[in-house]
């Protein structure tokens, strides 16, 4: 069944405004196949996504489906068709129960009435038949996880056992074990004979899942072929228009100092003990499986929640901070894991969500001296890698990946002595996780500490000094640098590693 007609992509053309997105993209995508569409953020891959899923229409361009035409006027017709799309910025609703989100629109009634005992019961098979038993269909969806959300996402769009699966960005909010229960639920439905296109920024979930691969670059397809005949750094090189030398950077040496120091903490959520050292110049990973309380311990450090026990010393002085204003007056700056709902302001401008967090420097008389706010929104701009003609723009008509620069632009501005980096790198290409991982180098070598947790192991391996290890709100171990690997911190965060070593190692 694999490689059979399936959906054709021709000639597709789309603008937004004076804005060229797509310009003649084509693809192919058989039955049965796992087609792989890269690019950076900007590339056109979500518009195409979005086009195929009838939520934008295009300006030109021809979808067939089976040799078929399709028509996708709007998402009732991409339904109809049996295209399912599971999008980067989640559509639950919040207020609605796990049960009722799942079900919406679908529900059995009698007499016109849903009873919730039966809405109770198809959404815990429906759970079940997913091997996610574990959500609890009564439980809103505002007290899950990023993670489990984008999980309830997948599970809505696999109901049906739809014809075309798109997931875009489906597992950038993931650990690992879910990120490889996403994919193998796409492997599955491919095996029943969809077509599933993958949009990831992983090149490791490419390598080990896609069949083939589509490359966009600037609204163009170019590149396309099997993935076993591209190797890595030609599909890098395809993204970006060039290529690039290093993801990885080289560590600087940590220096000996103390920045911050974690004994005994405890807070809601996080049932601790929690005992982590990081130095100044030390890149301190947070390692796990996704919601063992590496949340809870940031915003908790970073003044957002309050904790229960324990201490914190930051340079040697003693520090609770009451908020998070108050957590950056102390030169603790945070990046949060979503970036639109928890990090910016969409409706303002670059410059605006740049300075909002330190905004009062610049007030002289009680009056806003924007001169100097537009100066350090310029150098700040610069170091994170946004162009200064952006500053006026609303941050909601950015790129993913420069929305994210924008977050961490505002986290340095104030040159914090420690950073708290929630799952930085979610949902950027490989060029924006370039230009992350080099300032965090920066940083560091300037004796910034930085606390760094992601849901891609790959990254803790390689950009971090050590890796405290957190299970069930505790820190189970910490491993150094020579030992590190995906395997090590897997083996501790499931209890099969080994003893835990000193904190300070």
């Amino acid at each position: 069944m694999k490689g059979t007609p399936g959906l054709a992509v021709a000639d597709m053309y789309k603008r937004f405004g004076a804005v060229r997105v797509l310009e003649g993209v084509t693809l192919r995508a058989g039955r049965g196949e796992v087609h792989a569409v890269l690019g950076e953020n900007g590339a056109g891959k979500s518009t195409l996504m979005r086009i195929l899923a009838g939520v934008i229409r295009a300006d030109a361009g021809q979808v067939t489906l089976d040799g078929r035409p399709l028509s996708l006027s709007g998402p009732r017709d991409a339904t109809a068709a049996g295209v399912r799309m599971v999008f980067q910025e989640l559509s639950t609703i919040p207020q609605l129960t796990v049960a009722e989100n799942l079900l919406y629109g679908r529900e059995r009634t009698v007499l016109g009435l849903v009873r919730p005992r039966t809405r109770r019961r198809a959404a815990r098979a429906l759970l079940e038949r997913f091997d996610l038993g574990r959500i609890d269909p009564d439980v809103p969806v505002a007290e899950l996880g990023l993670g489990d959300r984008q999980l309830l996402e997948v599970v809505k769009a696999l109901r049906d056992e739809p014809r075309v699966l798109i997931l875009d960005e489906a597992t950038s909010a993931l650990s690992s074990t879910d990120s490889r229960w996403v994919l193998q639920q796409g492997r599955r439905a491919a095996g029943a004979g969809a077509v599933v296109l993958l949009v990831t920024h992983r090149l490791a979930e490419v390598r080990e899942f896609a069949d083939r691969i589509t490359v966009l670059r600037a609204g163009v397809d170019v590149v396309s072929g099997a993935a076993g005949e591209i190797d890595d750094d030609a599909l890098i090189a395809a993204m970006l228009g060039r290529r690039v030398e290093r993801l990885y950077p080289e560590r600087p040496a940590p220096g000996e100092e103390e920045a911050i120091r974690v004994s005994g903490l405890a807070a809601p959520g996080l049932p601790g003990p929690v005992d982590l050292i990081a130095r100044r110049g030390e890149i301190l990973g947070l390692g796990g499986l996704q919601g063992q309380g590496q949340r809870e311990l940031l915003r908790a450090l970073a003044g957002a929640t309050p904790w229960t026990s324990g201490e914190v010393r930051l340079g040697g002085r003693d520090y609770e901070p009451r908020s998070p204003a108050d957590a950056l007056a102390r030169r603790v700056a945070y990046v949060p894991e979503d970036r639109q709902r928890e990090g910016l302001f969409l409706a303002q401008s670059v410059r605006r969500n740049m300075t909002a967090a330190t905004l009062g420097q610049f007030v002289r008389g009680g009056l806003l001296d924007r001169r100097r706010e537009n100066a350090a929104a310029r150098e700040v701009a610069q170091t994170v890698g946004v162009a200064a003609a952006r500053l006026g723009s609303r941050v909601s008509t950015m790129s993913g990946g420069n929305q994210q620069k924008v977050v961490l632009g505002k986290a340095i501005l104030n040159r914090p002595a420690v950073l708290l980096l929630h799952d930085c790198t979610r949902g950027v290409d490989v060029g924006t996780k370039a230009s992350i991982f080099a300032l965090m180098t920066e940083l560091a070598k300037a004796g910034t500490a930085i606390l760094f947790y992601s849901s891609d192991l790959s990254e803790l391996v390689h950009m971090c000094h050590r890796v405290a290890v957190v299970a069930e709100g505790r820190v189970a171990g910490h491993i150094d640098q020579a030992e590190l690997s995906e395997d090590a911190i897997l083996r501790l965060a499931v209890g099969h590693g080994a003893e835990s070593k000193a904190v300070a190692a």
